[in-house]
């Protein structure tokens, strides 16, 4: 059997990724999917496994923030929408057979624990999935910053960006431009200075501080957790 590059990694997925074709709100299928992808890495490879999930499915602090909502009061709704998908990933894991936890870094002890991180290691040592929820259970920081914090904080080997659609990070918007070209390889200073979009300037600085690399793919694809755990050649890698 191969031999994982990475022994304990922190899973990013956008919210928009559950929410499959429809776009918005979570579609069992992709979640069953995105559950069975990482079923095969923790079972086959023993591979410790944590996620974090996004909101942008449900709900958006910036979004609700620029239509003339208290910043603070949209960004706890965005939390609160990260916990909806946290559950059902958990819901679709514990279906496949895959034990797991929800810890929310606020307190909501009737569905899930609070985040304590040697809680959290414990699960992760006795080959049960974690899922971060409710962000950094602080107002104005990204479940982008949520993961590279918890990172840290859990001393993983990388972090996981898995997108939807977007197999990595490119030179200009594919959407727009179809000549964009993909980026193998980059540097978190090279984030910094030209605002390439794919994580907020201070999830970037963390991982950079923490020597944390960040591999960016397409999450539709099966298969590609697998190869990122085994250090294959995908999507964009980012490093310092």
């Amino acid at each position: 059997m191969l031999t994982p590059k990475y022994r304990r990694v922190i899973v990013k997925i956008s919210g928009e990724a559950l929410a499959g074709e429809q776009g918005y709100g979570i579609d069992p299928e992709m979640a069953a999917f995105v559950a069975r992808e990482i079923k095969e890495v923790v079972q086959q490879y023993r591979v410790q496994i944590a996620v974090v999930v996004g909101g942008g499915n449900i709900w958006r602090g910036i979004a609700g923030s620029a239509k003339g909502m208290e910043r603070a009061t949209a960004d706890y709704m965005g939390m609160l929408a990260t916990t909806v998908n946290s559950l059902a990933l958990q819901d679709a894991l514990e279906k496949e057979g895959v034990d797991t936890r929800v810890q929310t870094a606020i307190e909501m002890r009737a569905i899930a624990e609070p985040y304590i991180r040697r809680r959290a290691l414990r699960h992760l040592e006795k080959g049960r999935v974690v899922i971060f929820a409710a962000g950094t259970g602080n107002p104005y920081f990204s479940t982008d910053t949520t993961a590279a914090l918890r990172a840290a904080e859990i001393e993983a080997d990388a972090i996981l960006m898995a997108k939807r659609g977007v197999d990595g990070v490119y030179d200009d918007d594919p959407k727009q431009n179809p000549k964009a070209n993909r980026i193998e390889s980059l540097g978190f200073i090279d984030v910094l200075n030209q605002s390439l979009g794919v994580m907020d300037a201070t999830a970037a600085s963390l991982c950079m501080d923490n020597d944390i690399p960040v591999i960016v793919f397409n999450v539709r694809e099966h298969g590609n957790i697998r190869r990122a755990i085994l250090g294959d050649k995908i999507g964009t890698y980012i490093g310092n």
